[in-house]
C-alpha cells in the first residue's frame, strides 16, 4: 500500500519542497499533530494553518522565519478547516490577513480553545470520554493563553490568491471532515496542501459529512496536474495516496449502507465492518465516528449530528479494549 512519497521524510520540522513552498510535519501524525505549510514567493509569502498551541506554533514560525526570509513577515494566513489543532496559533499571525471559509468561522465559533482548557481541566468528571480525552489530546498540549482569533477575510467555494507571482486557488470542498474544509492548490508548482481532507496512515475522522462530499474533493485532486500532497495529518504523499484514502472511504461508505440495509446498528456495523486492508492505520477508534457519519448519509440524515462526547466514550471504549487485548492484562489500560 502506497502512503508516501519515498523522496520525503517524516521528520518534525520544516520540509523545503522546492519553488517557494515549505512543508511543515510533525509526527505521528495522530490526534492533534497536524501539519502545516508555507509558500513564499517575491518577498511574500502565505501560511496554511497554524497549530494546536501556542507553544507548537512559535517554534514552527521560528523555524519557518529562520530558512524563508520572506516569513519574516507573513502577510496572509489560510485556515484550511476550524479544528483547533489547525487554528489555535492563529493569534500569533494577528495584523496579517487570515483568510478562511465561512463554514471554518462557524467552526471556530463552536469549539473555541477555552473548551478545550475547560476539558484538561475537568476530564476527570467527563468518564470514558474524559479519560479518552486526556489520553490522546489533554495532555499533550497546552491550552492556556489562547485566545479565539478569528479569519479577517472569509468566503464560499473559491477565492484566488497570489503570493508574489505565484496563484494560489483556495477551493472549498466541505462540508466533509468539517463544515467548511478548503484546499490550498499551487498549479504551478503541482502542489496542494490539503489540511484535514487528506489523512495519510490513519484513519479519518468524519465529523460532519457526507462521505460522498469527501469523495468527490479526492476526484477533484486526482483530476488536477499534483505531483505533491501535503495532508493535514501524515506523511507528504502523492496521487496515489490520494488513491488509497478515497478507496477507504468508498469502501466503509459501501460497507455501511450494507450493515443499514441489514438493520444493524452503527455501533454493531463498527464492529461487522472489516478494514483488514487499513490494518496499519493509526487511530482506529475512529470508526466509531465515520460510520456513524455514513449512517447518517445512508438514511438520509435520519440520525442527529453526532454528539462529541459520546462518540468521544465510544472511542475510548474501542480505544482501551485494543489497548488492553494487545497487553493481555484483564485490567490494563495499556500504560506501561
Amino acid at each position: 500500500m502506497t502512503t508516501s512519497t519515498a523522496k520525503w521524510r517524516y521528520t518534525k520540522g520544516l520540509h523545503d519542497l522546492g519553488n517557494g513552498l515549505h512543508a511543515y510535519l510533525i509526527p505521528d501524525g495522530s490526534w492533534g499533530w497536524s501539519n502545516a505549510g508555507l509558500i513564499s514567493d517575491g518577498g511574500e509569502s502565505l501560511l496554511v494553518d497554524t497549530l494546536f498551541d501556542l507553544p507548537l506554533t512559535s517554534e514552527m514560525l521560528a523555524a519557518m522565519r529562520d530558512a524563508v526570509p520572506a516569513a519574516r513577515h507573513i502577510g496572509a494566513l489560510v485556515n484550511t478547516h476550524g479544528n483547533g489543532d489547525h487554528t489555535f496559533g492563529n493569534q500569533l499571525l494577528e495584523g496579517s490577513r487570515i483568510i478562511a471559509s465561512n463554514g471554518c468561522v462557524e467552526d471556530m465559533k463552536h469549539r473555541p480553545p477555552e473548551q478545550y482548557a475547560e476539558w484538561q481541566k475537568d476530564w476527570p468528571g467527563m468518564g470514558m470520554a474524559g479519560k479518552f480525552w486526556q489520553e490522546v489530546i489533554g495532555s499533550r498540549f497546552d491550552f492556556s493563553g489562547i485566545r479565539l482569533t478569528l479569519p479577517t477575510e472569509t468566503f464560499d467555494h473559491r477565492m484566488d490568491l497570489k503570493v508574489g507571482d505565484k496563484e494560489v486557488q483556495l477551493i472549498e470542498v466541505g462540508p466533509a471532515h468539517t463544515r467548511g474544509d478548503v484546499l490550498v492548490y499551487v498549479p504551478q508548482d503541482r502542489t496542494v496542501f490539503t489540511g484535514d481532507i487528506m489523512f495519510v496512515g490513519g484513519h479519518p475522522a468524519i465529523w460532519t459529512g457526507p462521505v460522498s462530499n469527501w469523495i468527490a474533493a479526492c476526484d477533484l485532486m486526482l483530476g488536477w496536474d499534483v505531483e505533491t500532497i501535503v495532508p493535514g495529518h501524515g506523511p507528504i504523499t502523492d496521487k496515489a495516496g490520494v488513491r488509497e484514502f478515497r478507496d477507504y472511504l468508498v469502501y466503509l461508505l459501501a460497507e455501511s449502507r450494507r450493515c443499514y440495509e441489514a438493520g444493524m446498528s452503527f455501533e454493531q456495523a463498527v464492529d461487522d465492518i472489516s478494514m483488514d486492508r487499513w490494518a496499519n492505520w493509526g487511530e482506529d477508534e475512529r470508526l466509531c465516528v465515520n460510520v456513524y457519519a455514513c449512517y447518517r448519509e445512508v438514511s438520509g440524515g435520519a440520525l442527529p449530528a453526532p454528539n462529541v462526547m459520546d462518540m468521544l466514550a465510544l472511542m475510548g471504549k474501542r480505544h482501551f479494549a485494543r489497548k488492553q487485548n494487545a497487553c493481555g492484562h484483564e485490567h490494563c489500560d495499556g500504560n506501561h
